[in-house]
């Protein structure tokens, strides 16, 4: 049994938590924003104290990547400060904290898949506040669990999969970036892949770095053509460089994460981005 906190509970991945679930013996507790306060430390550590928490999971993140450039405060209290507290209560009241990151955490120059042992390199705001967040969780002490994903979607919120199939509804022909390389992750996956690590009495004993995306890599324009072949819409994908398509942040070109360790460790399944697209699809279908 496991008393629970789950932030960022109306997030993607908290939604994709509440829908799979954990063990009927387990007590969990999803907060978002209006529940719990997370850049309010004693907020945090009554909270914990009070429910007997004994895991958090932290799914809360400030994700506006372009947006964050110009509310670099902000983002850093939501992507740093809040986890710094979270963790520091995490090794007060004794707890294993799980974290998720992002691939942002690397500058893209790579030409392989990254692993954990990797040195990060951050160039946006969003990408140096999240490698802070993670270097607070690793400073405090706390038993952790960080996992890194990428390009995460699903049926829940705002998301790539959504915005190219209201785009694709309304448009005869879209653009798309098809020089930039990650893997699509569907966020049901890597809930699954937390409950499995839920399960594992031995958790604890393997604390550390992770990375969890789904199988394979693509480019933006490769998913976004995938989307519409599996949609019952015809709307042409066109290719475009970066350079066609500015943004405010500077994107990772290459920003493939190799899960072989979370995978060999917790064994928990990697499937295949287009299988996993495939899946939520249909529910957002339903």
């Amino acid at each position: 049994m496991a008393n629970i906190l789950i932030t960022g509970a109306n997030g993607q991945l908290g939604s994709e938590l509440r829908k799979i679930g954990f063990s009927a013996l387990d007590e969990v507790c999803y907060t978002d924003r209006a529940e719990l306060d997370l850049t309010d430390y004693k907020a945090v550590e009554s909270f914990v104290r009070v429910k007997e928490i004994d895991t958090i999971i932290n799914c809360a993140a400030y994700t506006a990547v372009d947006r964050a450039e110009e509310e670099p405060e902000i983002a850093a209290k939501i992507n740093t400060e809040a986890v710094a507290n979270l963790a520091k209560v995490a090794r007060q009241e004794d707890c294993l904290l799980i974290h998720i990151s992002t691939d942002y955490v690397f500058d893209g120059t790579a030409t392989h898949p990254y692993t954990e042992k990797e040195l990060p390199c951050p160039v946006s705001v969003y990408g140096k506040t999240k490698r802070a967040g993670e270097e607070a969780v690793l400073k405090s002490g706390c038993f952790y669990l960080i996992i890194r994903t990428a390009w995460l979607y699903s049926e829940f919120g705002h998301n790539f999969v959504k915005t190219i199939l209201q785009l694709a509804a309304e448009r005869l022909e879209i653009n798309v970036v098809n020089d930039q390389f990650g893997t699509p992750t569907y966020a049901g996956d890597l809930a699954a892949a937390i409950v499995r690590i839920m399960e594992n009495e031995e958790k604890i004993e393997h604390e550390g770095l992770y990375h969890y995306t789904n199988g394979g890599s693509c480019s933006w324009y490769d998913f976004a053509v995938e989307i519409v072949r599996q949609s019952p819409l015809s709307c042409r994908i066109n290719p475009v460089s970066t350079a066609e398509y500015p943004t405010k942040t500077q994107r990772p070109a290459y920003s493939v994460l190799d899960s072989a360790k979370i995978r060999n460790t917790f064994n928990v399944e990697v499937p295949d981005w287009k299988q996993a697209l495939e899946r939520c699809m249909k529910e957002i279908e339903k």
